[in-house]
């Protein structure tokens, strides 16, 4: 995303030339709703950011403007509490720094993103770590990567109320171009696994429907997973998350489980399972059988672990017969946004008009597409701090 004209409007607004932070949404390639099991996920950056322009104003106070949203907010540096809006992802970003050691003091900023709002990007994040990275610089936190990612879930978990796992933040902290992130959930050891598309591209068909129950039912489902392992530990001591079961072991406890307390578990078991013999696919070149995977994704994500919507499962089955596509799925948290699809380079044009023709025809409505390639992580780009 061009930064020349949040770096416009903030001269505009405030007078000051600023440092420019950025950091992109994401997509997953497969693992959902792995990550806060302990799981593993496959995530990579993309080429659309959140951007911001930020410098100090040593008033203890905090003068934020969107223009996205044509809105301006402001807070006091001693007064975190949660506010309804976009805002509460600004204080919740800066109070968690300052619970951190960073000291961070009255600062000005302007932001835009062209990452797609609802389409499981996962916009939050990129808006999450661009501005943890551009404070922790501009304030001399000496926070780590790591760290920055950590304040931008714990600012999820405290303020918006998602208990969120790891994933999103890690994916826009540390993703590089031309590769993917394997990530393990549960150490925070992480591999950069070259892309290599071989004549196919990601193709993102959004179904423009708001995920409005995701935060609801994303807590929902981890109580349920959570509530599973507390009746496996009964006959498996050993284990402390999903992460370390086997289909077999929670196939076992069938009888000892709610039904959709099962259905959760077996869910994110068979999901890692998925995930390794994706990578394995990744490793040697089989595009046919990373889709087959990816399929295998949207079939659990849908039928067992019951997040998807008609809208997302409409657009997974009209690709099913499509010899230009190998995979595809819904990805991110679901109730909305877009599925992933792989998709021979050659034919991406005809395969965005036929989903759009189709989607208008059967369901009447619009849908968006995007064709995505990697990015590089959250980064400042310019540092020309106001004193």
């Amino acid at each position: 995303m061009d930064a020349n004209k949040v770096r416009d409007k903030f001269v505009e607004l405030f007078k000051a030339e600023p440092m420019i932070a950025r950091a992109p949404g994401r997509v997953n390639i497969i693992g959902e709703h792995t990550d806060y099991n302990d799981g593993f996920v496959l995530p990579a950056a993309v080429d659309k950011e959140m951007v911001f322009a930020i410098a100090e104003n040593n008033q203890g106070v905090v003068r934020a403007y969107s223009i996205d949203l044509n809105e301006e907010a402001t807070f006091e540096i001693g007064d975190a509490q949660p506010r309804e809006g976009w805002i509460n992802f600004i204080i919740g970003v800066t109070a968690e720094l300052v619970k951190k050691g960073v000291e961070v003091k009255g600062y000005d900023l302007v932001f835009s993103s062209d990452v797609p709002i609802g389409a499981g990007m996962s916009s939050s994040a990129a808006l999450e770590c661009a501005l943890g990275t551009g404070l922790n610089t501009m304030f001399e936190g000496n926070l780590s990567q790591e760290e920055i990612a950590l304040v931008g879930q714990a600012s999820e978990h405290h303020y918006v109320g998602v208990k969120c796992g790891i994933m999103d933040q890690f994916a826009s902290t540390f993703g590089k171009e031309n590769h993917v992130i394997r990530l393990d959930c549960r150490s925070r050891e992480m591999e950069l696994v070259p892309l290599k598309m071989d004549g196919y591209k990601l193709v993102l068909c959004d179904t423009k429907v708001s995920h409005s129950l995701a935060s609801s039912e994303y807590n929902t489902r981890r109580e349920q997973c959570e509530a599973g392992v507390e009746v496996l530990k009964k006959t498996y001591p050993e284990i402390t998350n999903l992460r370390d079961c086997t289909p077999e072991m929670v196939k076992s406890v069938k009888d000892q489980l709610e039904e959709k307390v099962y259905d959760r578990c077996l869910y994110v078991v068979e999901e890692n399972d998925r995930l390794m013999r994706a990578c394995d696919c990744m490793a040697s070149g089989d595009l046919v059988g990373l889709g087959k995977e990816i399929y295998g994704s949207h079939d659990g994500l849908s039928k067992m672990y019951e997040v998807s919507c008609p809208e997302l499962d409409f657009l997974v089955e009209q690709t099913r017969d499509r010899e230009d596509v190998l995979g595809a799925r819904m990805m991110g948290g679901g109730f909305g946004g877009c599925t992933i699809n792989l998709v021979k380079a050659e034919a991406v044009d005809q395969f965005i008009a036929d989903m759009t023709a189709a989607y208008k025809k059967d369901l009447n409505k619009d849908m968006a597409a995007y064709v995505v390639v990697t990015g590089d992580g959250a980064r400042v780009e310019a540092e020309v701090l106001s004193k």
